[in-house]
């Protein structure tokens, strides 16, 4: 594996949805099919179990396990906080739990509070193409006003998305809502909101760059692409200027851990960078 880790379970997953029907079916419902077509996926449920000893097997340590209700927008039921919760509880040693409330639903605000203060879920995650919302409409200040006073860190999706791929009008998901750009006005409304982009933004890898290295509350993950698929500049960013920005993730089950950091391995980091993207950087912004 990769020999900063020496054997040890050290890195830290910050992008993991559930490998059981929860999310890939109920969820996901045919736009995940969808995209597990276009790309030649195996999309098979999973326990929980098999997935911890995959990672651990692999050296990682934790992972941030994600909510998803994207309900509105695409009419598929949504994976519960409560669930979410439960299998936090379950697996209290590996996952780190962030809830997902629907910011077209009226009761967003008080399910975040809800997901934070019942359920001590530790952070949101949002999928904005999913949900089919823009993060920079004023419509949606108050949830995010939430949030921050909730002091706990936001994921929001970043580029483009695989589901629904192929498909005509790739069942009506809008890709301009993955525009990193609309992520920044709420960095900059909400300077006490730490926010993780998720994944390298493809096509809008170099606003993302920007974004992280000119607002000191933005962060992002590698997540949804091999080491060997990403942008030359973000692989170059992430060695020098963004080091302590830049955090591994893997967008599993889609992808696993394991051929990931083997990869990623083979591309020469600093030892000391290569303990920031691992797992130091996740620590600090998770408080663990």
């Amino acid at each position: 594996m990769i020999d900063v880790l020496d054997g040890e379970a050290r890195a830290i997953d910050t992008h993991a949805h559930q490998p059981t029907e929860e999310f890939l079916e109920d969820a996901g419902g045919q736009m995940m099919q969808d995209a597990a077509d276009k790309f030649g996926a195996e999309m098979e449920p999973g326990s929980y179990d098999e997935m911890v000893a995959d990672y651990r097997e692999a050296g990682v340590g934790r992972a941030i396990l994600l909510g998803w209700d994207a309900e509105t927008n695409t009419g598929n039921p949504p994976v519960p906080n409560d669930y979410v919760a439960e299998v936090r509880d379950e697996y209290d040693d590996f996952f780190v739990a962030f809830g997902s409330v629907d910011p077209l639903k009226d009761d967003c605000v008080q399910e975040a509070i809800r997901c934070v203060e019942d359920l001590d879920l530790s952070g949101f995650k949002f999928q904005q193409i999913a949900q089919g919302f823009d993060p920079s409409d004023p419509q949606h200040r108050h949830l995010w006003n939430t949030i921050e006073d909730l002091d706990v860190p936001v994921v929001f999706h970043g580029g483009n998305s695989t589901l629904g791929a192929g498909t005509p009008g790739g069942r009506g998901l809008k890709v301009k809502y993955g525009n990193p750009m609309l992520v920044d006005d709420v960095a900059a409304e909400h300077p006490g909101m730490d926010i993780l982009l998720a994944h390298p933004a493809f096509p809008w890898e170099k606003e993302q760059l920007a974004i992280c290295q000119q607002k000191g509350n933005v962060y992002m993950d590698l997540s949804g692409w091999m080491p060997n698929y990403i942008d030359d500049q973000v692989l170059h960013y992430a060695r020098t200027i963004l080091q302590d920005k830049v955090m591994f993730g893997t967008d599993y089950p889609m992808i696993e851990p394991e051929p990931w950091l083997e990869q990623f391995a083979e591309l020469g980091f600093d030892e000391s960078v290569q303990r920031k993207l691992l797992w130091e950087n996740a620590e600090e912004f998770l408080g663990l």
